[in-house]
């Protein structure tokens, strides 16, 4: 059974490991799209700009159709980076609105922003899954994000014994792992986090590679 790394900024393929490498069409508008490897595409809120949203959402239709593209994002809504927030909603929202068109799952940056984003769920009646990566926020932050039903992929955070990521493993099973733009293994990581679920490293690999299955089983 092969590792699964939910959000990887690397590009490099490894084997053993199947890595969603995210890629955001606002660092170049004609970045050609890798056809095969599994990938998710997005317009990130650092970058994304209100203006040129109508033709990069034209660009993101046509490329999260690819069968490679596994989820919408990363996107999001950061309180100190890129657009005013209520532009960063406007943005987000018409990538909700996609996922939703093509059901396909959503990763998302967020921060400082998620009382808003809660509120986009609810008020959007989102249905397609919307996993918010390297979480490491605090764990009542965390079990209120689980009960609104979005699910948490940990990174790094998972190595400080600590942590609230570390804490919020051992209480449940709804997330996911990601090198996202650190040096560490995945495999580090699924041995860290193992531990603190008190299972082996394979029992956690399918755990994971079953719940990924199931959030693309439709698409």
């Amino acid at each position: 059974m092969d590792f699964l790394d939910i959000h990887t900024h690397k590009t490099a393929t490894q084997a053993g490991v199947i890595s969603i490498q995210s890629l955001s069409l606002t660092n170049d508008i004609f970045l050609a799209m890798p056809k095969t490897k599994p990938i998710s595409v997005g317009l990130h809120p650092w970058f994304a700009k209100i203006d040129h949203l109508e033709l990069q959402m034209k660009y993101l239709t046509v490329v999260a159709n690819q069968p490679n593209v596994k989820q919408i994002g990363e996107c999001g809504l950061d309180r100190f980076r890129g657009e005013k927030l209520e532009n960063q909603i406007i943005i987000l929202e018409k990538q909700i609105g996609l996922a939703e068109k093509i059901n396909k799952p959503l990763i998302l940056h967020c921060v400082k922003c998620f009382s808003e984003l809660i509120a986009i769920k609810d008020r959007l009646k989102v249905k397609v899954p919307m996993i918010i990566h390297g979480f490491n926020k605090n764990e009542e932050l965390g079990q209120q994000l689980l009960d609104k039903g979005f699910l948490l992929s940990f990174g790094l955070a998972v190595l400080k014994e600590n942590s609230s990521a570390a804490k919020l493993i051992q209480s449940t099973n709804n997330f996911f792992l990601e090198t996202d733009d650190t040096d560490i293994s995945i495999e580090e990581i699924y041995q860290a986090a193992a531990i603190l679920k008190k299972c082996s490293v394979d029992e956690l690999k399918a755990r994971i590679f079953t719940d990924w299955k199931k959030l693309n089983s439709k698409n």
